[in-house]
C-alpha cells in the first residue's frame, strides 16, 4: 500500500510518529517544529504543517507549529528545550531558503559544541534548476550541486540533502538515529530544495508507522571497569569532575552514592552545575578558570581526577594549568570514546548512571583519608564567607553584579531555572552560584554565545510547562551586550502566551570582555556603549542614551525598573507572581570587585608592543604558560594501594 503526499506533507507525519524510550518511558522524538516562513518554504513544509494542523485540530497538532522571530534564536529554544529535556527529545527548526537557513549556522554550531540535538530543515535551491539562480542563491561556477547549505556540514554530525522524494526515507531515518544517539549527537540537517517540498510521491505506508528510538545505556566493559578501579584505590588525592553528561544520563543519584561512598570531593562543570547540589558535603563548586578555590586548590594537587561526562574544555582545566600533579592519572567515564580519551585517561567507555552504579561496588571498601577530607571542608566554609559578603557587598552608588546574582540565587526557588549564556556573569555565577536543584542552572557556556539567553529560556520554559514532575518558574539573565544581539523572542513568549522573567543587567557595554582586554594590556578599548569622542576620536564620549526596559516593553513585556538590590527583590516576587512576560532592568558597575577564582585563562598577549600596559600583560602571560601542562602521560597501572583506606 502507497500514500500520495508531498515530500513536505510525507516529513511532517513521518516526524509525528516519532518517539523515543529510556528506562521504559515512551516520549515524542519530535514534539514540535520552530520556524519562520519565506519563499522557499512556504509552499513546502508550511502548507504541510497548515493540513496537518486543520486536519489535527489546531490546539491538539501532531506537529505543533511555534512562529520564531529570528532562525538562529529559534535553534537556540530548540536547544533549551531539548537539554532541559535531557536530550530525549528534539524540536524541529524550518527555515527559508538564502539567509533564513544561513541565520540558523550559528545555532547548529551551538548545538553540536554542547552535544545537544536539534533537527534543521533548512530550504534550499532548485532541484531542476529549472529557474536558476533563484532568488537567494548564491552560485558557485565551479559546481552546481553546491548551496549556502553546504555551510552546515561541518557543523552537524549528519547532513543529507534530498534531491529526489527517493531520497527522504533513508535521510529521515539517518536523522532519527544521529538524534537518539547519546554519543553522536548534535545539529541534524537535512537540505530540502523548495521544489521538491512541493513534489508529490507514492510512498510505502510502512514508512509512516510508529518508531520508537531506543536511548542505550551502555555498561562499562568489566576489564575497564577494574582498570578504573584500581586506579581510583590508588588515590590520595582524588577529585572528580562532573559534566553535563552527568545530567543528560539522569545519574545525579548515583553521582550522590558514589560520593558519599567514597568521600570523594565533587567539582563542576558549567554543565555539570548542580550535579551534587551545593550543601553537600563533597560539594566544592566549579572547577577550572572561573571555578572556586576550593575545587581549584584540590585540582592543583589532585593525583586522580576521574572525569564524568565532561569534555574538558579550556575553561574547565583552566587552559591545562588546573593540574599541576606531575603523577596525575585520569579517569574518563564518557559515553563518547571521543571525550573518554582525552589527557591520555582510562577509559571508561559508558552511560554515566551505569557507570557510577558499578564503580560503587568496584571500589567498595575505599575511602580516602580524614585529613583529605576535613582539608576541603574547611577551605569551603571560609569561601562560602567570601561567597556571602560578594552577595551583601552593599556596593555603591550602583550595585555589583555579584550582588544582583546573590539576591537571585536567595529569591529564586529551588524549582526555577536561571539561563544565562555569555560575558561576564557566566564566570560569576559558575563561581558564586549555590544550586539547589539538578535543573536550576542552565548556562550555555561550550559555545558561549551572546543572545542565547532569551530564546534559550523561551525553550527551557516549553519543556518545563510540559514535564510531569510540573511546571518550573524560568528567569533568563541577560546583559546589555547579550540583549542587544538578540531579544527578539520576547515577541515569541507574548504571543504564545508563554511566561518568562527576564532579568535586563546593564553595565553599559561589554563588561566581560573589559575586564579581559584590561587584563592582556588592551585597556577596555573600544568596549564601552558610548557616542564617538570628536577631540579623541574614540569611543569614549558620553554614554549613549539606549533604553532596554523601553525597548522589552515595545515587544510586549511588562517591565519593572528598579535601582537598589531591595528594590530588585521586590521586583522578583512581583515577577514571579505574575502570569505574563516581566522584564525587571538594573543598571550595575562594571568595575565592581568580584573573588578571585585562582585559576587563569589562556588568551594570547602581544609579544611585541609599544604599550606599557600591554609589556607587563605580556610577562604575566609568559609565567603562566609556564605552568601549562601537555597532560600527555599515557595511563598507566597504579602504583600501589597505599591510598586505600
Amino acid at each position: 500500500m502507497t500514500i500520495r503526499l508531498t515530500v513536505a506533507q510525507a516529513l511532517v507525519r513521518f516526524l509525528a510518529n516519532q518517539y523515543s524510550e529510556r528506562d521504559g518511558v515512551e516520549q515524542r522524538l519530535i514534539p514540535g517544529c520552530f520556524g519562520i516562513f519565506g519563499h522557499g518554504n512556504v509552499a513546502g513544509v508550511a502548507q504541510a504543517l497548515l493540513e496537518a494542523a486543520l486536519q489535527d485540530g489546531i490546539g491538539s497538532a501532531a506537529l505543533p507549529y511555534h512562529l520564531a522571530r529570528n532562525e538562529q534564536g529559534m535553534v537556540h529554544s530548540a536547544v533549551g528545550y531539548s537539554r532541559m529535556r535531557n536530550r530525549l527529545q528534539a524540536m524541529a527548526c524550518t527555515a527559508s531558503i538564502g539567509p533564513g537557513s544561513t541565520n540558523m549556522l550559528t545555532g547548529a554550531a551551538l548545538a553540536t559544541t554542547n552535544r545537544i540535538p536539534v533537527l534543521l530543515l533548512p530550504s534550499d535551491i532548485f532541484a531542476t534548476r529549472v529557474a536558476s539562480p533563484v532568488l537567494q542563491e548564491l552560485e558557485q561556477p565551479w559546481g552546481y550541486d553546491v548551496s549556502v547549505n553546504d555551510a552546515f556540514r561541518p557543523l552537524s554530525r549528519f547532513f543529507d540533502r534530498v534531491w529526489r522524494p527517493e531520497q527522504l526515507p533513508s535521510a529521515l531515518v539517518g536523522a532519527m538515529r544521529v538524534l537518539t544517539d547519546p554519543a553522536e549527537t548534535g545539529a541534524v540537517t537535512i537540505a530540502l530544495p523548495q521544489d521538491v517540498q512541493a513534489e508529490a510521491y507514492d510512498w510505502p505506508e510502512e514508512l509512516f508507522a510508529r518508531r520508537v528510538w531506543h536511548i542505550p545505556r551502555p555498561v562499562p566493559e568489566p576489564a575497564a571497569l577494574a582498570r578504573a578501579a584500581a586506579v581510583i584505590r590508588s588515590a590520595r588525592r582524588p577529585l572528580l569532575v562532573a559534566g553535563g553528561g552527568v545530567h543528560y544520563s539522569e545519574a545525579t543519584e548515583a553521582l550522590r552514592r558514589f560520593a558519599e561512598a567514597t568521600g570523594i570531593p565533587v567539582a563542576d562543570t558549567q554543565a555539570g552545575k548542580g550535579a551534587l547540589l551545593w550543601d553537600h558535603p563533597q560539594a566544592v563548586g566549579g572547577v577550572g578558570s572561573t571555578g572556586s578555590p576550593v575545587a581549584n586548590a584540590l585540582a592543583r594537587d589532585a593525583d586522580v581526577v576521574i572525569g564524568v561526562g565532561t569534555r574538558y574544555s579550556d575553561f574547565t582545566t583552566a587552559s591545562r594549568t588546573a593540574f599541576q600533579n606531575q603523577d596525575i592519572h585520569f579517569v574518563n567515564i564518557n559515553i563518547a570514546a571521543f571525550d573518554a580519551a582525552k589527557h591520555s585517561g582510562t577509559m571508561v567507555v559508558a552511560d554515566a548512571r551505569s557507570a557510577l552504579d558499578a564503580l560503587v561496588d568496584a571500589v567498595e571498601g575505599y575511602r580516602v583519608d580524614d585529613a583529605y577530607t576535613a582539608g576541603h571542608r574547611a577551605h569551603a566554609a571560609d569561601w562560602n564567607q567570601v561567597v556571602d559578603e560578594s552577595f551583601h557587598l552593599g556596593h555603591q552608588p550602583l550595585p555589583a553584579q555579584t550582588e544582583v546574582l546573590g539576591a537571585l540565587n536567595e529569591e529564586l526557588a529551588a524549582r526555577d531555572v536561571v539561563v544565562q549564556a555569555a560575558g561576564s556573569m557566566p564566570g560569576d555565577l559558575q563561581m558564586l552560584w549555590r544550586a539547589r536543584d539538578a535543573k536550576q542552572y542552565h548556562v550555555e557556556y561550550a559555545y558561549s554565545c551572546m543572545g542565547y539567553e532569551i530564546a534559550g529560556a523561551l525553550g527551557i520554559k516549553m519543556a518545563a510547562r510540559s514535564d510531569p514532575s510540573g511546571d518550573r518558574e524560568v528567569f533568563a539573565l541577560v546583559g546589555d551586550g547579550s540583549y542587544l544581539m538578540m531579544s527578539q523572542e520576547l515577541v515569541t513568549a507574548v504571543s504564545e502566551g508563554i511566561k518568562l522573567n527576564v532579568v535586563i543587567v546593564e553595565n553599559r557595554g561589554f563588561a566581560s570582555i573589559g575586564a579581559l582586554s584590561e587584563s592582556v594590556g588592551s585597556q577596555r578599548f573600544g568596549t564601552a556603549y558610548r557616542y564617538r569622542n570628536p577631540e579623541s576620536g574614540q569611543l569614549d564620549g558620553e554614554v549613549l542614551p539606549v533604553d532596554l526596559a523601553a525597548n522589552a516593553a515595545s515587544l510586549g513585556a511588562d517591565v519593572i525598573r528598579v535601582r537598589t538590590i531591595e528594590e530588585f527583590r521586590a521586583a522578583l516576587a512581583r515577577s514571579r507572581a505574575s502570569d505574563r512576560t516581566t522584564a525587571i532592568h538594573i543598571e550595575t558597575d562594571p568595575l565592581a570587585p568580584v573573588p578571585s577564582s585562582e585559576s587563569w585563562w589562556d588568551v594570547p598577549v602581544s609579544e611585541v608592543a609599544r604599550l606599557d600596559s600591554t609589556n607587563q600583560a605580556r610577562k604575566t602571560y609568559e609565567a603562566h604558560k609556564a605552568e601549562q601542562r601537555p597532560l600527555l602521560r599515557p595511563s598507566a597501572e597504579p602504583r600501589s594501594e597505599e591510598g586505600s583506606r
